[in-house]
């Protein structure tokens, strides 16, 4: 994840390279291109379920039962014939042919899997051979042979906007991003019956419902039916190749659906979840008038008899497709949630049905190809009674992390933090406890790595500085640097002396504690705050001795700075040292060093997930908490104007101090953006000038 910027950059520059050598358009490019790039997702998927079926095949009379087609689909994952694989695609020879065999690859997958009939691209016979080739090469890059689903969503929809910006693509948003499909899908738990995303793009919604059913331990075509729509053929090929190299299936239909429910799912769904187009005003109202699935009316029409923004239709409709228990999750524009004229009139028919259940606000950068913030509706038919006359408000602006230099999303932390209010909020008390008793429980898994991760430091400190004091020993002593070199290696000595003092104390303390508050079954919340603040003066301990470590290996590197120009000096080498030579050694040490001091941060970091919600729920009880949450009553979303902002009820956070802020890092990531931002620049002036070239101008 961290390099997902530059394999990116580097998959996407050297397939769009080959692309200008083929002299092929973009439109005639895309879809081969995301082929293969499914093909080698559906290959990782396969490689990995391989592994998994394999080691649980059952045996009779010391025979093993051959894998089948239906051992891949129980773990949601494709049945790969060997024509059909990467590896075997890969591994042409140059004089075959190499077109003819992809083709054949999609075909053979499309007669095991008849939801994607028709579906896979096939027109690879016009690339030259050298081109599918290299193109092969090119998606069989490192990165991409042990990538997850969620970094191959990302590079697709990467792929995807670049040839949005070549003019393949009308609509570049194609993918929603996982942590907010996440969000939504931990929120109303889709868990049986109709899932339906009218507006499902490359199906991202059900890829993460199917990754919910198997944590909760259901079989995912068991346990729910996949509805999905949308207007343009192609993205509908994308969802389709998306559910099916996940194992999945589901009815995608091809229409409008401001016009059509091409499903029938007036009132049926248990569970709606979509990202639609924000802020769409083309929509015809002489159409929709009389539509079943307005029940609070149209929103505002403009004098062309044009609905003047869309997304009070998404909004409607997604409600009147749920049935009386059902419930509805999905990305809205900000905009939305406060509009005014006719549509804060269908708002307030809304909020006074009572089935509006939370609200939730996302910064900016959530999204791939915008920067705008969002919000997150959530809708519940089946809402208790004592809860409808209220709605959660909850601003999640200031919880993300940062992927990318433009992208943010939400930590698996922070996603399991957010679910937890919404777990107070619903009374399930215990599941917040039992998600606490998680982070401490992890507290003392990674306290027990750390006396480990400092010995293999120490090891190759005290080898560095054993080899460099060898080396003094046997240096003139007339040489002017010799003085330099024993005193830093005095400091040196110094500092470590002091370090271990300070290393004994905390790995002392961390077994004490691990011996006492580290819970092997779920504990009260009384407990649970004391094992909190118990472990408080130990984070900063683990604080210092991280500074310490920094500061070794500074000292340790600025003794060996001073012994390599003596060496120079007396022509007298080095010596190696168990490890290797001084250089390489120095490597390991600054490599242990992370790891030693990552090792620390781990368990500081679990210890800061139970810390941040233990301050603001200290009862284990829902509660308002400033610039975060309040249960908002009815009368007053009326008294503001039927707004469903939630920073508008929540009043502002207070500051908080970043106590792990790292200067240097800060300016390093300056500087990358800055580089960034040239790149782009280079980048758009090169588009610039093919267009002018294509023009003639």
């Amino acid at each position: 994840m961290d390099n997902l910027e530059q394999i990116e950059r580097r998959l996407w520059s050297a397939a769009d390279q080959l692309r200008s050598n083929s002299k092929l358009t973009s439109t005639e490019y895309s879809m081969p291109v995301l082929g293969l790039i499914f093909l080698r997702h559906a290959y990782n998927r396969f490689l990995v379920v391989k592994k998994e079926v394999e080691a649980s095949l059952p045996s009779r009379g010391g025979v093993t039962r051959p894998i089948t087609k239906d051992d891949f689909t129980r773990k949601s994952a494709l049945f790969l014939q060997p024509e059909a694989q990467y590896e075997y695609l890969l591994n042409l020879p140059s004089g075959q042919d190499i077109a003819g065999a992809i083709i054949q690859a999609m075909e053979l997958i499309e007669k095991d899997y008849a939801p994607l009939q028709s579906v896979l691209p096939k027109d690879y016979q016009i690339f030259d051979s050298d081109v599918l080739k290299s193109l092969l090469k090119t998606f069989n890059d490192e990165a991409l042979r042990s990538a997850s689903g969620d970094m191959f969503g990302r590079i697709y929809e990467y792929f995807l906007m670049k040839f949005a910006m070549q003019g393949a693509q009308d609509n570049g948003e194609f993918f929603t991003p996982p942590s907010l499909v996440q969000t939504i899908v931990n929120v109303i738990e889709p868990d049986h019956g109709i899932v339906a995303d009218p507006a499902c793009g490359s199906g991202g919604m059900f890829v993460q419902t199917s990754h919910f059913l198997e944590k909760v331990g259901k079989q995912t075509h068991e346990a729910v039916t996949f509805y999905g729509q949308e207007k343009t053929a192609t993205t509908i090929k994308l969802a389709k190749m998306n559910l099916a190299v996940h194992g999945l299936e589901g009815s995608i239909a091809e229409g409008n659906s401001f016009y059509e429910d091409q499903h029938n799912l007036l009132g049926r769904a248990d569970f709606i979840m979509a990202n639609p187009p924000f802020n769409v005003d083309e929509v015809d109202a002489e159409k929709i008038k009389n539509d079943t699935r307005l029940p609070f009316s149209l929103p505002g029409v403009n004098k062309n008899k044009k609905v003047s923004n869309g997304n009070y239709l998404w909004i409607s409709y997604f409600h009147s497709y749920l049935n009386p228990k059902g419930r509805a999750g999905f990305v809205m524009s900000s905009q939305a949630s406060s509009a005014g004229n006719a549509e804060k009139e269908v708002r307030r028919k809304l909020v006074e049905t009572g089935d509006v259940d939370i609200m939730i606000s996302i910064r900016s950068n959530f999204f791939y190809t915008r920067t705008v913030p969002c919000e997150l509706w959530f809708l519940d038919k089946g809402k208790p009674a004592e809860k409808r006359d209220k709605v959660l408000m909850l601003d999640a602006r200031n919880i993300f992390r940062k992927v990318t230099r433009k992208v943010y999303d939400f930590s698996p932390e922070q996603l399991q933090n957010l679910t937890a209010i919404v777990w107070l909020y619903r009374g399930e008390q215990e599941r917040y406890l039992k998600l606490v008793n998680t982070y401490l429980n992890k507290v003392c898994e990674e306290a027990a790595q750390v006396p480990g991760q400092l010995q293999a430091f120490d090891q190759l400190l005290n080898s560095l500085h054993a080899s460099v004091e060898n080396f003094l020993k046997a240096a003139p002593a007339a040489e002017g640097e010799r003085e330099s070199l024993a005193g830093s290696l005095s400091e040196w000595q110094q500092a470590y002396t002091h370090y271990l003092k300070e290393r004994d104390i905390l790995l002392q303390e961390l077994a004490h504690y691990r011996e006492t508050w580290c819970p092997n079954v779920l504990q009260s919340n009384e407990w649970q705050l004391q094992a909190r603040e118990a472990f408080e003066p130990l984070t900063a301990k683990a604080k210092g001795l991280t500074k310490q470590l920094d500061g070794l290996y500074k000292l340790a590197s600025r003794s060996l700075d001073l012994a390599a120009t003596l060496s120079k000096q007396i022509n007298l080498p080095l010596p190696a040292t168990a490890g290797g030579s001084v250089v390489q050694h120095r490597k390991a040490l600054e490599a242990q060093r992370h790891e030693s001091v990552e090792q620390l941060k781990l368990m500081q970091y679990f210890h800061k997930q139970v810390s941040w919600l233990q301050s603001r729920f200290p009862e284990a009880k829902l509660r308002d908490v400033e610039g975060l949450v309040k249960l908002t009553p009815i009368p007053e979303i009326e008294a503001n104007d039927w707004s469903l902002t939630p920073g508008r009820y929540v009043g502002v956070a207070p500051q908080e101090i970043d106590e792990d802020f790292d200067f240097e890092e800060a300016l390093r990531d300056i500087h990358l953006e800055l580089a960034g931002l040239n790149e782009e620049a280079a980048e758009l002036a090169t588009i610039i000038q093919q267009n002018f070239e294509e023009l003639g101008i």
